[in-house]
């Protein structure tokens, strides 16, 4: 064995064992959320509402309010981000306008979310008169999801073979119903990845929803999904305490009897609710190329 290989030998094994550090780091921190948190989740803790003074509480409507703020960010960011991809992909040309316009999706996209869930508390909150509620969070988490979505979707569309624009031309086809019918379609697994990702990097946050939806849960008439009444689980002027900002201000108080369990629980539950996301956006995007490709 001469020197070169030696050095590559030991190169290799460092590697391996900074990842496998980071792995077992990862694994410990997840290994003791869910060994201290699961015990404590249970179908009462998931549905039944918060107590802040007594003990019993749950966690059911903080869980409903995440997934309903995630759905309307969803509904509102991937319309914008697909065509904003489309656009940049297929259709400007490579300038200075474009190259400002990458720039500043990559300046928004690391923005801390604290600064993000600031200027929606001015935007929102305070000069629309929209108060602490879920259509603030929810278009704050638009911005704030909205410059890693387009990224995301753009690489996916950049990495579509120029054959299959060009045989789709050839075939008669104008470059629109190129885009529509054959480039988004053969993207459609790594833009549906990159939507679940996005998804769980949604669900989890909690600094830029504290100063928008809003850090109290009301009681909700789920007997009632008229989105105009107030108490209706579907309005969106009411104020939205999620999952995430339920952990944080409870452990901020400290006034709750089982702050312990119930904060243990919930980091279990919303812990696991990503990596649900995160696993689902693999699987999900395998079989669909596995799909789209078989014969």
């Amino acid at each position: 064995m001469n020197r070169s290989q030696k050095q590559s030998r030991i190169a290799i094994a460092a590697l391996r064992g900074i990842a496998g550090f980071v792995v077992l780091i990862l694994a410990f921190l997840i290994g003791y959320i869910f060994i201290t948190g699961l015990p404590n989740v249970s179908w009462h803790f998931l549905t039944t509402p918060a107590k802040a003074f007594t003990s019993g509480g749950g966690i059911g409507i903080q869980l409903f309010n995440s997934f309903y703020l995630l759905v309307l960010a969803m509904l509102i960011s991937l319309p914008i981000a697909l065509g904003a991809s489309i656009y940049l992909n297929e259709y400007a040309k490579d300038n200075w306008f474009t190259g400002m316009i990458r720039t500043a999706i990559e300046i928004l996209s690391s923005l801390p979310s604290v600064v993000v869930g600031l200027f929606g508390f001015l935007l929102f909150v305070v000069q629309f008169n929209y108060g602490f509620s879920i259509i603030s969070g929810a278009l704050t988490l638009t911005i704030f999801n909205l410059p890693l979505l387009t990224r995301n979707i753009e690489e996916t569309l950049s990495g579509v073979s120029d054959d299959q624009r060009q045989g789709g031309l050839g075939l008669g086809l104008s470059k629109y119903e190129t885009i529509i019918h054959i480039v988004v379609p053969a993207a459609l697994p790594g833009i549906i990845s990159g939507i679940i990702l996005c998804s769980g990097r949604v669900f989890g946050e909690a600094a830029a929803l504290i100063y928008t939806a809003g850090q109290s849960a009301p009681a909700l008439n789920f007997g009632d999904w008229n989105p105009f009444n107030i108490d209706s689980p579907l309005s969106p002027l009411r104020p939205a305490e999620t999952l995430a900002v339920h952990i944080w201000k409870i452990n901020s108080e400290g006034i709750m009897p089982d702050l312990t369990k119930v904060s243990s629980g919930s980091a279990a539950v919303l812990v696991l609710a990503i990596l649900i996301f995160n696993f689902s956006a693999r699987y999900i995007g395998r079989k669909v190329f596995e799909k789209m490709t078989s014969i």
